[in-house]
């Protein structure tokens, strides 16, 4: 228990040491309010809920940067969080102490970012604030997140539309040829782009046509190295058409190879960069007048066809690496084929031979 002292103001100063035994104090205009509060500090010790105040008047700013050099981020993820704090977080409260920063403040900022962000963005942005606040809750710097409760906007996906074969050759043969190749690819297996980016030769097992894929090409500032694919079961064997073996083999005679054996290289033989390959997208787009909003709608393709042609939700998951057989549906599930015709005639089979009729 603490102490309280009457000040010649005739207000109570309540004394009591946190419990790495530092000094505290609080000054009352009632006894009863500062024995109250002693109670509570009391309580709080015992529980192991005590927080001290002075420990939550750190900036958001600083300690959600201590947080981010924690954490174990791939590179691409870092480089996001880091930039989505430094451009919409800390502008807006980076310097206010974390104990200071109330839930309806949040919320009025996610309500800010709606002008300038997509809804899946502004998701990205809340959950890193989230995680943020909850981490500085760990560490006993404030009592309870104010960001437990932040609502950002829905994010509704539009239905997968797929490429048609014929609108997939025609990109491939007006694009650069160097990306010819790499087109075809991405439209028979399925690729993540990072994932065709980063394909070597020793990954292509061409006595079995199969690709082994076990990490993909990431950007780090201006550079790119390797690193682990999305998810643990992205990590997969997919079989390759015997006309992409061929292309990728003419490919590799006519451009040669990059570094570490990359099969796909810009001009100078370094590493596809996202960008550069978009910009070759978006101009090839524009010339064909193809509403196609970029490389990753060649893994739609890809699953598309393999739907048309029968194969299970189980299978579909396992070529394109998805975590769960749930995510597959998510995305695909209009493409499947409407069964109303097949539960009808099942019903009426099995009725009709009940009956004798």
């Amino acid at each position: 228990m603490g102490s309280i002292d009457k000040l010649p103001s005739g207000k109570w100063k309540a004394r009591w040491r946190t419990p790495d035994r530092r000094q505290r104090s609080r000054v009352f205009a009632r006894k009863v309010d500062a024995e109250r509060h002693l109670v509570s500090v009391d309580h709080e010790k015992l529980s192991g809920t005590y927080v001290d105040p002075r420990d939550g008047a750190v900036t958001f700013e600083v300690y959600a940067e201590t947080w981010r050099r924690a954490q174990t981020h791939r590179p691409s993820t870092r480089n996001k969080v880091e930039s989505t704090l430094r451009n919409h977080a800390y502008p807006a409260f980076g310097h206010r102490p974390l104990n200071n920063i109330r839930p309806t403040e949040l919320q009025q900022w996610i309500r800010s970012l709606e002008d300038d962000l997509a809804p899946s963005s502004i998701g990205g942005a809340a959950n890193y604030v989230k995680s943020i606040f909850k981490a500085a809750v760990d560490d006993r710097l404030i009592a309870s997140s104010p960001a437990q409760r932040l609502k950002p906007p829905k994010a509704t996906k539009a239905p997968v539309v797929p490429l048609t074969v014929n609108e997939v050759l025609a990109i491939a043969d007006e694009i650069q040829p160097r990306y010819r190749a790499l087109v075809m690819l991405m439209a028979a297996t399925g690729l993540r782009p990072a994932e065709a980016y980063g394909l070597t030769v020793d990954r292509c097992v061409w006595p079995e046509r199969r690709i082994r894929i076990d990490r993909q090409l990431v950007g780090v500032g201006s550079a790119s190295e390797f690193g682990p694919p999305k998810t643990e079961a992205s990590v997969r064997t997919i079989p390759v058409p015997e006309f992409v073996e061929q292309l990728i083999d003419r490919h590799v005679s006519e451009f040669g190879l990059g570094d570490h054996g990359l099969v796909f290289t810009d001009r100078q033989l370094a590493p596809i960069r996202r960008n550069r390959l978009g910009e070759v997208w978006r101009h090839t787009m524009k010339r064909l007048d193809f509403d196609c909003s970029g490389p990753h709608q060649l893994r739609h393709h890809y699953a598309s066809l393999l739907i048309q042609h029968g194969e299970s939700v189980k299978v579909v998951q396992a070529r394109l690496g998805h975590a769960s057989a749930a995510e597959t549906l998510d995305t695909y599930a209009h493409l499947w084929p409407d069964s109303d015709d097949q539960t009808r005639a099942a019903i009426e089979a099995a009725y009709g031979i009940v009956s004798g009729s």
